[in-house]
């Protein structure tokens, strides 16, 4: 029976299944990219600029039918599913209208005299292994910028998303998109690692857990392929003593669990000074117990089910860990009875090294606070993880909040306000989170021939 199939995470039913790519039809799809490579890669900037204008309108389009998708799929709630859709029109806008600049040449000093530039090129077909807990956004951030280069897309998506995985490439179709410039695979593992092996394929881009992360990058590095990896997170939240504390509590919230706190970039560390860690606390548990679990097809509900049953049951066997070697449970903690994959909304406190919710990601509904004393210890607990995603920093002073995002071991940092994400703005982490940036200028020169073109002077 094929992988890709499309259960129902509020309910547990299977609703479609698709059949796995034959390794003919993974072929195929190679063969097309790189056929359509050889023109795309030479059509005039402003094409690149009309097409994902294109497909930004479609998007917009057929926001409600796009967003019921991913609601059904993976059971995000489906306001934020109409969120994600958003975000992912200012993607495909942001590149439309910022793409050619960005690669405009650029004339470099030259200290013998003479002239250098650098010339901004296309570099090939590339492979996308996209995950999912953002079925459109993620693809988003991949494609927009690469096709604006003149590259063209191979897709792998999750096997959970075959029908967002099938609209997307419907749109691509439908905004006029030439045959091979963005192409779907149903593809099972093995016939990926092929693919990146292929010499066609010039760059590897995934989202997903550090065991993927660690796969793609081993078999890239073997064919001397270029990767981005943007891989697992356990942000710290850091909240210092002279923090609002209830605006803290409220941003808290959005953080950790939107999306069902199934979010790379989430804050799942909540670091709290001591002299007002208990004012945290109490506001945070009063906050997360007005949090609407329920049925994501509703407008009201804030929080829905997990992706799976599995995943549900793995973030269980987290907590329960926890508990059984002595964590504090100040909200949640447990299964909610009944039909689906849903877990109460949970904060756990006196968490230690020896269990795994000190070193592993929670990714899921699970906040675990920390009481420290002092800015030096807040920093060392943060910088303490194997990941390097993002951070987020409660004070009221600016320069204190710029001198510890200096100190801290992460690859973005958001001061008063929980991480999020914006086209314009670089994505990525350091550590175990993984290599390269997505999004903003820097998104659009990961996979790019800078080329050095010299004169004489």
């Amino acid at each position: 029976m094929s992988t890709y199939a499309v259960t129902n995470p509020a309910t547990g039913r299977v609703e479609a299944s698709y059949d796995t790519a034959t390794d003919a039809q993974v072929a195929q799809a190679v063969a097309q990219a790189d056929a359509a490579f050889r023109t795309w890669s030479k059509s005039a900037i402003q094409d690149r600029v009309d097409l994902l204008n294109r497909v930004a309108d479609l998007y917009a389009e057929r926001r409600e039918q796009l967003a019921a998708i991913i609601t059904r799929e993976m059971g995000k709630p489906i306001f934020q599913s109409g969120i994600e859709i958003d975000i992912v029109v200012s993607i495909y806008r942001y590149y439309a209208a910022n793409g050619p600049k960005f690669l405009e040449d650029e004339e470099l000093e030259v200290a013998a005299g003479g002239r250098a530039v650098i010339r901004k090129e296309a570099v090939g077909a590339l492979l996308g292994i996209m995950p999912w807990n953002f079925p459109y956004y993620q693809v988003a951030r991949f494609a927009a910028p690469n096709l604006m280069n003149g590259n063209t897309i191979v897709l792998k998506h999750a096997p959970q998303c075959p029908e967002s995985a099938l609209a997307m490439e419907q749109i691509f179709l439908d905004a006029g998109a030439p045959q091979g410039a963005y192409v779907n695979i149903f593809a099972t593992n093995e016939q990926v690692a092929d693919v990146i092996a292929d010499a066609r394929i010039q760059g590897v881009s995934l989202t997903g857990s550090e065991r993927a992360g660690s796969a793609v990058a081993e078999i890239a590095g073997r064919n001397l392929k270029k990767v981005v990896l943007e891989l697992g997170g356990s942000d710290p939240f850091l909240v210092l003593e002279d923090a609002d504390v209830p605006a803290a509590a409220k941003q808290g919230l959005f953080g950790r669990f939107g999306n069902t706190g199934q979010a790379c970039n989430a804050a799942k560390r909540f670091i709290v000074d001591e002299s007002v860690y208990s004012e945290f606390a109490a506001n945070f548990a009063d906050a997360v117990a007005g949090i609407i679990v329920g049925d994501p097809t509703d407008p009201n509900t804030f929080m829905g089910p997990l992706s799976s049953i599995a995943a549900r049951d793995g973030l269980a066997a987290q907590v329960q860990d926890a508990i059984d070697k002595g964590a504090t449970v100040l909200a949640g903690g447990a299964k909610i009875e009944g039909t689906g994959a849903y877990y109460a909304p949970t904060i756990l406190a006196d968490v230690t090294p020896d269990m795994r919710a000190y070193s592993e990601e929670l990714f899921g509904p699970v906040a675990v606070l920390y009481k420290v004393s002092g800015d030096d210890a807040a920093v060392q607990l943060a910088n303490s993880s194997d990941y390097g995603l993002g951070a987020s920093v409660q004070t009221q002073d600016p320069a204190r909040a710029q001198a510890i995002a200096a100190r801290l071991e992460t690859g973005m940092v958001s001061i008063n306000e929980p991480s999020g994400t914006a086209a314009e703005l670089p994505f990525g982490g350091v550590k175990r989170s993984g290599v390269g940036r997505e999004l903003g200028k820097f998104g659009m020169a990961e996979f790019v021939n800078h080329k050095l073109v010299k004169f004489p002077g």
